[in-house]
């Protein structure tokens, strides 16, 4: 599209999490009108940390906010696969690093979504905001808020994550699928983690039916230590007693038994965990999904926030190079849509056979059946 019909685009974006606030910044910089609708009264992002990938560090250049993600992250150099001993199973640098010139960088999700937020114009996220009908009218869609708000766009963006209205009012009805898996997330300061904080590197460990994240954010003097077990209860928002989670790590390396003994479980963020089946279209004439709304995955890969930090780079690269929004946004599913696909399907190969039976007898989740993939 040419630079003054971008100009005159009026674009909203629901939600104002990583996908939402990144769309909203590539958008911005193309000249568009862009205003964000977040339903929460106060934006505040609980759980760990995250590894930002060299694409997504890339992209962060490439809009001018590099630094204000650098700031508040530690570059990584490799990952590291062990067993729940200890014993090394792989160890390789970042993908990415040679194509991209950049390395990842390790952050806490709250400084995340609080750097992206401080680079958007004063005025353009509404908070409070919360989605209670889209209406799609061919060359523009009408949202209609809770408040009694109507707003009237070119271009809808919906970036309102896993339970997304903007997917269920015009693209699809799934629901979300539980995985059969509890993640338990904390923070801790560097000095209760046993000598395990030897670098800025991040190490699994991996033991029957559990994995245990190790993540460094020397920035902050702190640990993401993150839990992941199967599990058949799929409560959103599990209770989980010390003695649950001591039994999720019997047998790991003495260390991560202590680090989790000393937890102080009004810290520990405990999340049933769920992704989406592949939705077969993500967009219309005048609204597109991005992010955990199109393409929710397991964390097992660790790439939903750059998943979604690259679809708001391809949107915003799609309505440059196409001729109007209608041939832009099927572009931009043509160019994402493969890439996310095999995500999804990747992230749910996270646990053996055996490990699955131990756990569901005769029975497993939707997202361990092919047929579910």
């Amino acid at each position: 599209m040419q630079p003054s019909d971008l100009k005159n685009l009026n674009i909203a974006v629901v939600g104002a999490g990583y996908g939402g606030a990144a769309a909203a910044k590539a958008l911005s910089l193309l000249g568009a009108t862009v205003n964000v609708y977040e339903q929460a009264s106060q934006i505040r992002e609980v759980g760990a940390g995250i590894g930002l990938r060299p694409s997504s560090m890339d992209r962060f250049r490439q809009w001018g906010i590099f630094d204000a993600i650098a700031n508040v992250s530690s570059p990584s150099d490799y990952f590291e696969i062990l067993t729940a001993t200890g014993d090394p199973i792989l160890k390789e640098p970042w993908p990415e690093i040679d194509a991209f010139g950049e390395t990842t960088h390790l952050i806490h999700r709250g400084d995340f979504i609080e750097a992206l937020l401080s680079v958007l114009p004063e005025g353009m996220v509404h908070l409070g905001h919360k989605l209670e009908k889209i209406e799609d009218k061919g060359d523009r869609s009408v949202l209609t808020f809770a408040n009694g708000t109507t707003v009237e766009a070119d271009l809808v963006v919906g970036a309102d994550g896993i339970k997304s209205v903007v997917r269920k009012a015009l693209f699809s009805d799934n629901e979300p699928v539980f995985s059969g898996e509890h993640a338990y997330r904390a923070v801790i300061d560097v000095d209760d983690a046993y000598g395990m904080a030897v670098d800025d590197n991040l190490r699994m460990y991996i033991g029957r039916g559990t994995k245990v994240y190790f993540l460094p954010l020397r920035h902050r003097g702190q640990v993401s230590f993150d839990i992941t077990a199967l599990c058949p209860d799929d409560t959103w928002s599990p209770c989980l007693t010390k003695d649950d989670l001591l039994k999720t790590v019997e047998g790991f390396d003495e260390r991560i038994v202590d680090i989790t003994r000393d937890l102080d479980m009004d810290t520990v963020n405990c999340r049933a965990v769920y992704d989406i089946n592949p939705v077969e279209k993500w967009h219309s004439d005048s609204a597109a999904l991005v992010g955990d709304a199109a393409h929710s995955m397991l964390h097992h890969q660790g790439q939903g926030a750059n998943s979604a930090i690259l679809d708001a780079g391809a949107l915003a690269d799609a309505l440059k190079e196409a001729d109007s929004v209608k041939e832009a946004l099927a572009l931009y599913q043509a160019v994402r849509k493969p890439v996310t696909d095999e995500l999804q399907r990747i992230s749910r190969q996270g646990w053996t056979e055996d490990e699955i039976n131990d756990v569901f007898p005769g029975q497993k989740p939707e997202s361990q059946n092919p047929q579910g993939a």
